[in-house]
């Protein structure tokens, strides 16, 4: 009872806002090219200040419970964060053969992909909570790719991060319209987005002289995030907690450095 009682008497001092903070999280419906797209948005209620708004594009499975996740972890650390959608409202992946014809249309068409994240920054955007000159990309593997093609695109973000991410482009040309900074946070043994890609990625950045940084795990493939990629690295993709704790506070670092308040 003691302990209950001072931890009443804390909540109290600090003005109630312990008792009353919580994330939420909703669906929100947007459109792109005609096409309804379906995401979950999350923030904290404590504030009705603006804050940063975080686009988290998924892997290639599509918006479910993994970018939820990460869009309410966000939140938590006070941005709103779009878990996007890329696929269309009600399209998500059955399967890996499903998930592979959903991310290939897209990875072949990058005008179309482009198309859809700007689609998701908008409906961010429109969200008045968020500050308009706060905005950020992430993305898991699949969405690693549709956060730096984003990018590539012009678009007014101020920063992208990828979490082994799929890294190579038809026109690494287009690096050059880059008006934020890169982090690309990577496992070093990742077969799917090998280090030929990432030394390409480099090259591509330095070429465009886009301010970047390029991490590489050690003993980390593919998937290093998500717990449900298993724990056999010769499968190609496996969960690796060390990277995953370490890449999270590099990307935490890194909004704190991009969304600094001057003054």
């Amino acid at each position: 009872m003691r302990l209950r009682s001072v931890a009443y008497v804390l909540a109290l001092a600090l003005g109630g806002t312990m008792a009353h903070a919580k994330i939420v999280s909703k669906p929100i419906e947007y459109s792109s090219a005609g096409l309804t797209m379906r995401g979950t948005i999350s923030w904290d209620d404590a504030t009705s200040a603006r804050r940063p708004g975080i686009l988290v594009a998924h892997d290639w499975l599509g918006e479910g419970p993994f970018s939820r996740s990460k869009a309410e972890a966000l939140a938590k650390l006070g941005y709103v964060a779009l878990a996007v959608d890329l696929y269309g409202k009600g399209v998500r992946a059955a399967n890996a053969d499903d998930a592979g014809k959903l991310a290939g249309a897209l990875k072949a068409d990058r005008p179309l992909l482009r198309a859809r994240m700007r689609a998701a920054m908008d409906a961010l955007l429109a969200n008045k909570m968020v500050d308009p000159r706060r905005v950020a990309a992430i993305g898991y593997c699949f969405g690693g790719s549709a956060a730096l093609e984003l990018a590539r695109s012009g678009a007014d973000v101020a920063g992208v991060v990828t979490f082994h991410g799929g890294l190579d482009t038809p026109t690494p040309q287009d690096a050059k319209n880059i008006k934020g900074k890169v982090l690309i946070l990577h496992g070093a043994d990742d077969p799917f987005s090998p280090l030929t890609q990432v030394m390409a990625l480099n090259q591509e950045m330095k070429d465009a002289g886009v301010d970047y940084q390029i991490v590489l795990y050690s003993h980390a493939v593919h998937s290093f995030t998500n717990p449900e990629a298993g724990s056999d690295n010769s499968k190609g993709a496996a969960y690796n907690a060390e990277a995953d704790r370490r890449s999270w506070e590099a990307m935490k670092a890194f909004f704190a450095e991009i969304f600094k308040k001057e003054g």
